[in-house]
């Protein structure tokens, strides 16, 4: 299954990442340790981690394996994130980033409302989720903000290297139909 190349919210677009969107990825987010501390990555060092991490996603929409995208704010056309959704069989898991400075506005609820809408909207797909540690409350908003509900405790369940190299425990929020 692929989902559209693009989708549009109030105040967002959502598009598949280029080549060219790593130095902006570098300069908004990547390198901050803030952002990357509940993340599966370090921060980025040089633009050259964030342009292997761009053919990354430029790969997996290819082999239709995940689909990364682009959060871009419409008002001014600034990029300021990325969400990504992947399927197996009947489920979807997302995953999501944001630049520090957009933090609390609403955005990153929008960007997972529309991908979450969207799955549940497809004929073979009935779950849509999502996991985030146990202190990443921010997370848990966008979570319930979508409508997502906390099933439990994964214990052991992901390694954040910016806090442990051990796993650690996560939620797991979900939404069905």
């Amino acid at each position: 299954m692929k989902p559209p190349l693009t989708f549009e919210t109030q105040r967002l677009s959502l598009r598949q990442p280029v080549a060219e969107d790593a130095a902006l990825i570098f300069k908004q987010y990547a390198q901050d340790i803030k952002v990357a501390k509940y993340t599966s990555w370090r921060p980025h060092q040089s633009i050259e981690e964030t342009h292997q991490w761009i053919s990354r996603c430029i790969s997996v929409w290819s082999n239709a394996s995940a689909f990364p995208y682009v959060l871009i704010r419409k008002e001014d056309a600034q990029l300021i994130g990325m969400v990504e959704i992947r399927f197996n069989n009947f489920k979807a898991d997302l995953g999501y980033v944001l630049a520090k400075s957009e933090w609390g506005k609403g955005y990153m609820p929008e960007a997972v409302q529309v991908l979450t809408d969207w799955a549940l909207e497809q004929d073979e797909i009935y779950r849509v989720w999502a996991v985030c540690d146990l202190e990443n409350s921010a997370s848990v908003r966008v979570m319930e903000k979508v409508g997502m509900h906390r099933e439990g405790i994964l214990k052991r369940w992901f390694i954040h290297p910016n806090i442990s190299q051990e796993p650690r425990d996560c939620y797991c929020y979900a939404v069905s139909k």
